[in-house]
């Protein structure tokens, strides 16, 4: 069986938590460890630059960055210098035996414009020489306590890096890590915040949990109209969305009446799932807003061979929902029970099961690095790599369009 490759990524976001970048992984079929440990990265950058080609040879990621893992054959191989050198950075993995050849070829990568990112240095032979040259340094959080952080934290930190706590699985990791100094992110716990502790849903969520289950019961437009003067910031927010790029309208909305006129009943929930993750009056962070969208996008792309448009457009709904718990900060069976949704969609959200659940698990599977699930949810969804990674760039890509 010829081997697949299926890209995975993981943001990496500032200290207000917008996502600055993506780091992406390579998860290889038959491939049982970490995708960093193979001998074939170059085919894993390969195929990463191959599916950005697809999308009509432009930077579809925004001004976002691309961490690529590199070791020290991918770092001498001409091949990544067809990935733009502004938007790439090429991270050092840990394990590559740090030489002269090896520094030299970083300075010339430099030179070119490539940032440069170490894979904790501390765990590897990499001399403080090349952390001269480094525009990020992560730190494992996983592998040191909280004093060594510091430690490694007061040696390494410079005004030329960006210092990164990597593999925040907690609450108490991120808070750790930012009274340390951090001011760059990365882990799991920003996809799964442990906060579900809300009692009552934030005022700016309930007006759009009203509109929705308004548009759920088909009422009428005015009633829905005045469901959303209930908040005067949603009308714009929606219309925002609609006359987006993501969106492709040929003219522009300027009304709600104009909009229910244009989206019908099906395309208005669907926007109203994006100014249910986006209400919160800056009280959800932005990678969790990105991550629920993307989600919603991904999913819907991973079955669109599947589906008429009607369920197409509950593949997004299922997806931007998948992380309303961690938005609303409640447990899922209490935001399910506020929402009047189709069976297929609360069987996807609660369990991960009927017609929609294996698509957002093939969707979750492409957040986690080293997921060994993705190979075998795509072959029971008989998708290939090409499809799930050109659907995962796409869905990236078209959050970005949305300008949120």
């Amino acid at each position: 069986m010829e081997q697949q490759t299926f890209i995975g990524r993981q943001p990496v976001m500032d200290a207000k938590q917008q996502i600055i970048g993506y780091e992406f992984f390579f998860r290889h079929s038959g491939d049982a460890q970490s995708a960093v440990f193979v001998d074939d990265i170059k085919n894993s950058a390969s195929v990463l630059l191959t599916t950005i080609d697809q999308m009509h040879d432009e930077w579809k990621l925004g001004d976002k960055l691309a961490f690529i893992n590199v070791n020290a054959e991918m770092l001498a191989s001409e091949l990544i210098e067809l990935m733009p050198p502004e938007k790439t950075v090429l991270e050092v993995l840990r394990y590559v035996v740090v030489d002269d050849a090896v520094i030299a070829r970083c300075k010339q990568l430099k030179e070119l414009k490539y940032k440069i990112s170490l894979d904790n240095p501390h765990l590897s032979n990499a001399p403080d020489g090349l952390a001269t040259l480094a525009d990020f340094i992560k730190i494992d959080f996983q592998s040191v306590d909280e004093a060594s952080a510091l430690k490694l934290f007061i040696h390494y930190n410079a005004p030329s890096v960006k210092l990164v706590a990597e593999k925040l699985e907690t609450y108490e990791q991120f808070k750790s890590s930012q009274e340390i100094g951090f001011k760059c992110y990365q882990g799991y716990y920003f996809s799964r915040p442990e906060t579900i502790t809300a009692k009552v849903i934030n005022p700016s969520f309930d007006s759009v949990l009203h509109i929705l289950n308004l548009v759920s019961q088909d009422a009428d437009n005015d009633v829905i109209e005045a469901g959303f003067k209930r908040d005067v910031t949603l009308s714009f927010k929606l219309l925002r969305y609609i006359n987006s790029v993501g969106f492709g309208l040929s003219c522009e909305v300027q009304s709600l009446n104009h909009a229910f006129s244009i989206l019908g009943r099906n395309q208005l929930y669907r926007w109203l799932t994006l100014l249910m993750v986006t209400a919160g009056n800056n009280s959800t962070s932005p990678v969790l807003m990105k991550t629920s969208i993307t989600r919603g996008r991904l999913t819907e792309l991973l079955g669109e061979g599947y589906f008429e448009k009607r369920d197409r457009d509950n593949l997004f709904i299922v997806g931007v929902f998948s992380l309303l718990d961690a938005i609303l900060k409640m447990p899922m069976d209490d935001v399910l029970e506020k929402l009047q949704l189709p069976e297929a969609i609360n069987d996807a959200l609660h369990k991960r099961e009927g017609i929609y659940g294996p698509f957002l698990k093939l969707t979750e599977a492409c957040e986690v690095a080293n997921s060994s699930e993705i190979l075998a949810l795509a072959e029971s969804l008989q998708l290939d790599a090409s499809k799930v990674n050109q659907s995962h760039i796409a869905a990236l890509a078209w959050t970005e369009s949305l300008g949120i």
